[in-house]
């Protein structure tokens, strides 16, 4: 697995090589559309090319928020056209019943404006938060500003990181990778949870 993203990472850098700001903008689009890009990667790089005057700081966190919330707004608008029907046709299979998705709902209405903001700032939550929004039907106008919000602190910290590291950016790689495991085994252990306790009720 760990060579895979290796690997990943290594295409990464030769897109932005070649294409620029063009490569920047669609790797973090397709990032925010759950399309398994480490940003953790391309943004770093992008902050050591400012360091070597290649990139400009401010275009760079510019170009990247708008491609996020393109993606964003793409994971959104199918979990707004289809989320909903499938999770309550299919849903049973995952021991989500249509109780559970009115509460689900009902929590999103009240906190979703929070629950996009610090979801964008979380590795592995940040690409998939757009969906339970569409699926409850969060204000698109709200969405977009909450996911905006969001975004250009993220993108604006590893650009800054990438920046001052130079050219030792990528020694920054392991550690975040090892903060998006942390992140990604609290989930397991969350959906793990979650199956035991439906399943005792």
């Amino acid at each position: 697995m760990f060579n895979i993203i290796n690997q990943l990472g290594i295409w990464v850098l030769s897109v932005i090589n070649q294409t620029g700001y063009t490569g920047l903008f669609f790797l973090s689009l397709f990032e925010s559309a759950a399309i398994p890009i480490p940003s953790e990667v391309v943004l770093p790089f992008s902050g050591f090319l400012v360091s070597s005057g290649r990139f400009n700081f401010a275009v760079v966190v510019i170009v990247a928020s708008i491609a996020n919330l393109a993606g964003s707004l793409l994971l959104y608008a199918i979990g707004r056209s289809g989320g909903r029907w499938l999770l309550e046709r299919y849903g049973k299979f995952i021991l989500i019943r249509k109780h559970d998705l009115d509460i689900g709902e009902t929590w999103f209405k009240k906190h979703g404006a929070s629950a996009v903001f610090w979801g964008r700032l979380l590795p592995v939550v940040r690409t998939f938060i757009s969906l339970p929004a569409g699926i409850a039907e969060m204000p698109v106008g709200k969405f977009t500003l909450f996911t905006l919000l969001g975004a250009i602190p993220w993108n604006l910290a590893l650009t800054y990181i990438g920046f001052k590291s130079g050219e030792h950016w990528s020694v920054l790689h392991s550690y975040f990778r090892k903060f998006d495991v942390l992140i990604l085994g609290v989930i397991i252990v969350g959906v793990v949870w979650y199956i035991i306790k439906k399943k005792r009720r």
